[in-house]
């Protein structure tokens, strides 16, 4: 009987920001492994990102997703590898804990900058390879909200909370937009995550502090958020658009 060597997976190209470190980093790993070639953005942190895409034999790129032109440069050098098929809007920032009274205008304007509309700005890039209209083969989006949407983030990050908000909500009606034109587009909402934002917050302990209000009893794990938004960007959920699956341990 003939054996053929199995080939892996070839599944086009997967364009994640923020793919140096965290969720981004671990959805990086698994997206290579389910068959993506990957090219990741970094912005503050090279060496993290570099050693990422090397593991992954991926690509590394600097940039800022609140600028277009750095955007769009992205996802040149992205089409450089390959057909781009996916894309995970991942990059988002985090200030420091405090009240509304307490923040300044540009802390509040850098938030919505970073997390809405870098967001925005990665899926329309994302979408003018992808869509039919464009003569793309289709694909699919994934942004990553958070739990704080629904749940506000009350004397910590307001800010942060209301941007993710914004997320839900473009990602619903993005969906819509581009689904006859084979483009699904979703959101995966983490909660309390093992990841350097809290340190960012100015509270490196947060995530053991509030694991006992977790159903689950703990935080999740990087590699536990990435499992879902690997799923949602393979076929295996061909079917699956507009929606907004929580990884948050019940929480």
């Amino acid at each position: 009987m003939e054996i053929r060597e199995r080939r892996p997976l070839d599944r086009g190209v997967c364009v994640i920001t923020g793919g140096g470190r965290g969720i981004g980093a671990a959805t990086a790993r698994q997206a290579a492994s389910a068959g993506w070639r990957v090219c990741l953005s970094w912005h503050a942190d090279r060496e993290s990102a570099e050693a990422v895409a090397d593991e992954i034999s991926g690509r590394a790129v600097r940039a800022e997703v609140c600028q277009e032109d750095e955007v769009r440069a992205l996802f040149e050098a992205a089409g450089e590898m390959g057909p781009v098929t996916a894309a995970v809007a991942n990059a988002g920032i985090v200030a420091a804990q405090a009240r509304l009274d307490e923040m300044d205008g540009g802390r509040m304007r850098r938030t919505l900058e970073v997390n809405v509309l870098g967001v925005m700005l990665t899926a329309r890039e994302a979408i003018r390879r992808m869509s039919q209209r464009h003569g793309g083969g289709g694909g699919s989006i994934v942004t990553v909200s958070s739990a704080a949407s629904r749940l506000g983030s009350a004397g910590e990050y307001v800010d942060y909370a209301a941007s993710k908000g914004a997320v839900d909500s473009f990602t619903i009606g993005l969906a819509r937009e581009v689904a006859a034109e084979g483009i699904r587009v979703n959101a995966v909402r983490p909660g309390v995550v093992e990841t350097e934002i809290h340190s960012l917050g100015g509270e490196p302990g947060r995530a053991a502090r509030l694991a006992p209000s977790i159903p689950l009893g703990r935080a999740a794990r990087p590699d536990e958020v990435a499992a879902a938004i690997v799923w949602l960007l393979g076929d295996e959920a061909a079917y699956v658009t507009g929606a907004i699956l929580d990884v948050a341990g019940g929480r």
